[in-house]
């Protein structure tokens, strides 16, 4: 007779129900696993038999065939050890009928205790909505399935746990759906920063409009120093954002017992050694990479020009969709990648262009080369191009207290609750992803502002992207400023932002 195991399979960021067939049938004894099984999953038989025999449990002298369906779909991982070991028991009338409405998921190891798994959290997703009302899975995953409302989740330690609660013995305790976590924080404080009152300014502003920024400076200026800080004045995540969040984090194997649930917005600085797949996502089954890992948070490239041209590149498609699809042999999947870009650059390769010491001795055309590694479409999606100057020596030994980034991030958390209120109905959270009818309806300009666009784009030769990319950060400007309009100075502010000239330096 046939047995039938529910289980769970992951593609990119969604789950899908698998169902594990077993069937065992005479002839020579033998274990063979069908519907496109990986090595992990093909290697499971040799672990299943050895959980099966430290159970207490013959393992059938007899010709197993198990079934992962649908047939057409790779299975990928060491998810597929406990419901393979329930069906060859279930198949070999060691256990009762399983229950219709539970699903079962977890990697076993010779002696029968569960390991945690990947992707459990879209997987609890996808379950609820295939009705499946009791999910059985390690303990080391259940605080993260847990966050799925209406789906009861089953911590199960051992083997034998499992078959005594199936069994009809002590039942299991389900897991408790955990509060949403408050943020841990990163420890750091625009307090600690001496002077740059106007790149603070800048960062406000950015981080009240979701915009993406470069900063330019020479070495020692405070460009990393600020950038880190960035995350401690940007909103805190909703619910939906943490469970988004941690989807990909949870997909990409980085959550677990001690963190099931991302609660701070990522912040991911990547080496500029970094590859092309390794930034948008790679391996033969993809996994999200650092484009997606930053969804909701910030992706810090610090030395900009010193990464490679194709990886640079790669982050033009994605900064302009909020996605990022990757395509190999496994199949074609789409990963979010709604991010803040923050960039660091020196203005030449020795980094002392322009400095008032004389440092430099960089010829102007190798500062036109280490510029040139920057292409236009990639600077045309910046949104705040901003220059760190070095500071002063009586700017450096003030002991004036700064602001503080509790004091900042109140005015963002108010300019953002402006924005989730005017855009609700668009499903938009910031200005920086307005489309063009929330440009038409919410950007409109004054005389004087008009005026003052118009001479901006033809001196600095704007594009019809860096236009409405002006009018997104001036609108930002505007709800810090509390206004309904945008004004001549909040336009002026925003255009400021862009005269950087990447041809001098």
């Amino acid at each position: 007779m046939v047995r039938h195991v529910r289980s769970m399979g992951l593609q990119g960021l969604k789950g899908y129900e698998v169902s594990i067939e077993c069937y065992l049938s005479g002839g020579l004894p033998a274990f063979d696993i069908v519907g496109l099984p990986d090595a992990a999953v093909k290697e499971s038989r040799e672990r299943v038999r050895a959980a099966i025999k430290n159970s207490d449990f013959k393992f059938p002298v007899s010709r197993i065939t198990v079934n992962l369906a649908p047939a057409d779909k790779k299975k990928v991982g060491t998810l597929y050890d406990l419901p393979v070991f329930l069906g060859i028991l279930a198949a070999a009338d060691n256990i009762g009928t399983l229950p219709d409405d539970a699903a079962f998921l977890g990697e076993l190891s010779l002696s029968g205790e569960l390991r945690p798994v990947t992707g459990a959290l879209p997987m609890a997703v996808e379950a609820k909505r295939a009705g499946v009302r009791q999910l059985f899975l390690p303990a080391g995953n259940a605080d993260e399935a847990a966050f799925v409302e209406g789906l009861t989740v089953y911590p199960v330690e051992h083997i034998r746990q499992l078959l005594t609660h199936l069994g009809g013995g002590p039942k299991i305790t389900p897991a408790n759906m955990p509060s949403m976590p408050e943020p841990t924080g990163i420890g750091m404080d625009f307090a600690e920063v001496k002077g740059q009152e106007q790149v603070k300014r800048a960062l406000e502003v950015a981080a009240a409009g979701g915009h993406n920024i470069l900063l330019v400076g020479p070495p020692g200026a405070g460009k990393s120093m600020l950038a880190k800080r960035l995350p401690s004045i940007l909103p805190r995540m909703n619910r939906s954002e943490v469970l988004q969040t941690t989807e990909i984090h949870s997909v990409a194997g980085l959550t677990g017992k001690h963190q099931p649930v991302v609660a701070d917005r990522p912040f991911r600085a990547p080496h500029h050694t970094v590859s092309a797949p390794a930034m948008t996502g790679g391996t033969s089954t993809p996994k999200p990479g650092e484009i997606s890992l930053s969804h909701n948070g910030l992706l810090f490239l610090d030395e900009f020009p010193e990464f490679g041209k194709q990886v640079l590149e790669t982050l033009r498609q994605p900064l302009e969709d909020g996605q990022v699809t990757i395509s190999r042999v496994a199949g074609t999947v789409t990963f979010p990648s709604q991010f803040m870009l923050v960039c660091a650059m020196n203005p030449c390769k020795c980094g002392w262009y322009g400095h008032p010491a004389g440092r430099c001795k960089c010829s102007e055309q190798s500062v036109t080369n280490y510029h040139s590694r920057l292409s236009g479409p990639l600077l045309d999606r910046l949104d705040l191009v901003l220059e760190v100057q070095a500071l002063e020596y009586d700017e450096l030994r003030t002991y004036v207290p700064a602001e503080s980034s509790a004091v900042i991030r109140e005015r963002v958390d108010r300019a953002r609750a402006v924005q989730t209120e005017r855009y609700k109905e668009a499903g938009l959270n910031c200005n920086a992803r307005m489309g063009p009818s929330e440009l038409k309806t919410h950007c409109r300009l004054e005389d004087d502002a008009d005026q003052i666009m118009r001479g901006a784009f033809d001196r600095l030769g704007l594009t019809a992207r860096s236009h409405d990319r002006i009018l997104r950060v001036a609108r930002t400007i505007a709800d810090l400023d509390g206004a309904e309009q945008i004004h001549a100075a909040h336009l002026a502010e925003a255009v400021q932002y862009r005269t950087y000239d990447f041809r001098s330096g």
